[in-house]
């Protein structure tokens, strides 16, 4: 008899702190520390943009990646790797002179050689889609800066990365059949997951394994030699430095109000409701309105609340604009004020060395 089914009944979809890859939680804001350190990579170099990634860079690369990680080695020697990238047309012109040469002009056998074909095609990275039209610049860090007066920041962004598809052929050349074979399994070892990657510029770019061939020729000048193609495609991506951005970001915010006095009655302020029978001014006992003067050489005023009030601007004369503050924090009116606070109001004359007015609606808030 089968045992039964346990039945799962609830299923957590936020990882928790208890796995091991995330040891201080996972929800979507925390940053693993992987991705920090692959981050710190892109950027090393003390800037706060990444590197730009060009063709010679990816080419680079992968002579870097043939260097270190198929190396083949025959009789206790390792196999000469060709240290520069060649095209096509200088390979044909290499094989024909068979420059590679030691000082009696003899040909060292085994080398190996990396040869790019020059048709770089649209990439295939899946990392990299048809998704961002037009260039578009996206947001790639937020630098703090100090101009000697105040703080700001620097927003740093980027457009996406062009992916592009490069082929290569790393060729064998060697007159023996085991080192074929040992060249051949150092190279099914490597990409026994089908790809691999080199590291450009803080980037690991993949690399996959395409094809392998056989263009081994029967003797050259009574020589026989064997030569083994292996095809590789690089997909990489194109970044240029000269498409980034930095852009100074806001660091400080303007509040102005404007008010149109045309076709209004005249407001009351706290001392006409002191001594007047209007019934406006006894409908609501808890809701004053109080006029602030500044002098021709004031632009600062304070005032201590002992009981929280929402205070609203209702009136300026000769002001541009005005600033509110509470325990120097910029706040907009209407102003919630609790018990002891004091309110700091900054203006900037319309004219200079006048006087000024602001009328101010206090309530009580009970």
């Amino acid at each position: 008899m089968a045992l039964p089914k346990k039945i799962k009944k609830s299923l957590n979809i936020a990882p928790g702190p208890l796995q091991p890859q995330y040891p201080y939680g996972y929800n979507g804001t925390i940053t693993p520390n992987r991705r920090r350190e692959l981050a710190d990579l892109i950027s090393e170099d003390g800037t706060f943009l990444p590197k730009s990634v060009l063709h010679a860079d990816m080419d680079k690369g992968m002579l870097d990646f043939v260097q270190e990680h198929l190396k083949s080695v025959t009789n206790g020697n390792k196999v000469n790797v060709i240290d520069r990238i060649l095209t096509l047309q200088r390979w044909a012109e290499f094989s024909q002179t068979w420059k590679f040469a030691n000082q009696d002009k003899n040909v060292e056998l085994p080398f190996i050689v990396v040869v790019r074909k020059p048709d770089v095609q649209y990439g295939t990275n899946p990392a990299l889609q048809y998704t961002i039209p037009d260039r578009k610049q996206f947001h790639y860090a937020k630098v703090p800066t100090w101009d000697g007066n105040r703080k700001g920041y620097d927003i740093y962004t980027i457009p996406q990365p062009v992916p592009v598809d490069i082929t290569y052929d790393v060729k064998i050349v060697c007159n023996r059949m085991r080192e074929l074979n040992n060249f051949n399994r150092v190279v099914l070892q490597k990409f026994t997951s089908r790809q691999a990657y080199t590291f450009v510029k803080g980037h690991y770019i993949p690399i996959i394994m395409e094809s392998i061939g056989d263009e081994s020729q029967i003797d050259t000048e009574e020589r026989r030699y064997y030569q083994q193609n292996y095809q590789f495609q690089l997909q990489g991506f194109l970044l240029d430095e000269e498409e980034f951005e930095v852009k100074p970001a806001i660091s400080r915010s303007l509040i102005m109000f404007g008010f149109d006095d045309k076709g209004r009655k005249r407001e009351k302020s706290n001392e006409d409701c002191t001594n007047t029978v209007d019934e406006n001014c006894r409908d609501n006992p808890d809701k004053v309105r109080t006029t602030l003067h500044f002098g021709a050489t004031t632009t600062v005023l304070t005032k201590t609340y002992k009981y929280k009030t929402n205070v609203t601007l209702r009136r300026i004369n000769n002001i541009d604009t005005v600033v509110f503050k509470i325990g120097g924090t910029i706040v907009t009116s209407p102003v919630l004020i609790s018990p002891n606070d004091i309110l700091t109001i900054t203006i900037v004359k319309l004219s200079p060395g006048q006087v000024s007015s602001l009328v101010l609606e206090e309530t009580l808030v009970r």
